[in-house]
Parts: structure tokens; sequence; C-alpha cells
């Protein structure tokens, strides 16, 4: 019998399958659009929710990966290791869907001229959540950490990393939640408004799993 795997090894292996996915996903969906073949009727415009959410969700899911991968630099800990796998692995993989989605609806990864982040929510994005700051050291969206945030996580080690990365990750699944939401009721395109919704359940469940986590080291998610 072969020895298991180093876990390092492990996360390298994982890491791989997560970045073959993120490309999978944008290659599939572009070269179902073919060169040259007219847009459908039904493309959502660059200025959609459809459009607006895969671009905002993109960057925000960016985010959550490189946390991620930065945690499992830090600690040793295999129940922060696992989460941590599998929010990169699952948001890579869906951020390989959006980009894809926006390849085939011929529509630029950037927002339109004067259209800031989450413009496209019904609210702007503003419901129960403090925009206060935002796109300020990097945080561009609620719930995302600033590059302060980022290099403290990795400044972090053992434990401390533990309780900053379940910290900083629950904002982000708190501002992914309500972006999801906010999807699942304006998006038009079928297939997105099931993957937001999607989103919603799965990130709640992983709110309750990290305020457990949290809990059991004597910690609580942030203000």
């Amino acid at each position: 019998m072969s020895a298991p795997l180093p876990r390092r090894t492990r996360w390298v292996a994982g890491s791989a399958v997560a970045l073959a996915l993120l490309f999978a996903g944008a290659a599939t969906v572009a070269s179902a659009r073919g060169d040259g073949a007219p847009p459908a009727p039904d493309t959502p415009s660059a200025e959609s929710a459809d459009a607006g959410f895969a671009r905002d969700m993109a960057v925000h899911h960016q985010q959550a990966v490189e946390m991620s991968f930065i945690v499992r630099d830090v600690t040793s800990d295999e129940d922060v290791r696992r989460l941590a796998y599998d929010i990169a692995n699952t948001q890579a993989n869906q951020r390989g869907m959006l980009l894809g989605w926006l390849d085939l609806w011929e529509l630029p990864k950037t927002a339109p001229e004067g259209q800031g982040p989450m413009a496209w929510m019904a609210d702007g994005g503003h419901s129960g959540h403090d925009m206060k700051g935002m796109d300020q050291d990097g945080a561009l969206m609620p719930g995302m950490a600033t590059r302060t945030e980022l290099k403290q996580l990795g400044a972090a080690d053992g434990e401390q990393a533990e309780v900053l990365f379940l910290q900083l990750m629950t904002d982000h699944h708190e501002g992914g939640v309500a972006m999801a939401r906010g999807c699942a009721e304006q998006c038009t395109v079928p297939v997105e408004k099931r993957l937001a919704q999607g989103m919603v359940e799965a990130q709640q469940s992983e709110l309750d799993l990290m305020a457990d986590m949290l809990a059991a080291r004597g910690a609580a998610p942030r203000p």
C-alpha cells in the first residue's frame, strides 16, 4: 500500500484541481459560444443584475480563495485547513463559471463606466451593510478584507491565525450571501439564479460552522 501523501503535497494537488476547474468552467462556456456567433436574443446587458453579479462575485470569490491559501500556510489545524480547502475549491470553480458566462455573453469583466461595485443591486448593495470606507485599502465590497487585514493574516500563526481567518471569512461570507440573495431575486438567467441560491445555502451553512469553530477557540465573529 502506498504511503499517504504529505499534507503540503495534498494541498498542492488540491490547488491544481481548483485551478483546473476554474479554467475548465471558462473554457466550456466560451467554446459553446463559437467564434463569430451572434449573441442570443436574451443575452444580459452589461448593466444588468446578471452581468453585475457575475463580475462582482468573481472578484469576491477570488479573495476568498486567496485567504484560504494564506491560512493553510500559517496553521496546522486540520479542521481549519479542511474548511479552507473546501472554500478554495468551491469558489474557484464557481468563479470560473461566472467568468465563463461573461465570455459567453460577450460582456466585459469590468463594470461599465460610472457603475461601481454592487450598483446592479436594487439598493446599490447598501442593505444591511455599512458602505462607509468601501473601495479603500482593497475592500471593494461589503465583507471583503482590506490589504492590511490580509497582511495581518499572513503574519499570524497558530490559533491567532485560525481565529482571524474565521472572523475574516465570516465577514466575507455575510457579504457574499447578501450579494447572492440579490441575484436570486433580480437575475433573469435561470442557471445563474440557481447558482446564486446555492451560494446562499452553502455559505450560510459554513457561517454556522465557523461560528462553532470560533466558539471552540474562545472567540466570536467580529461586531
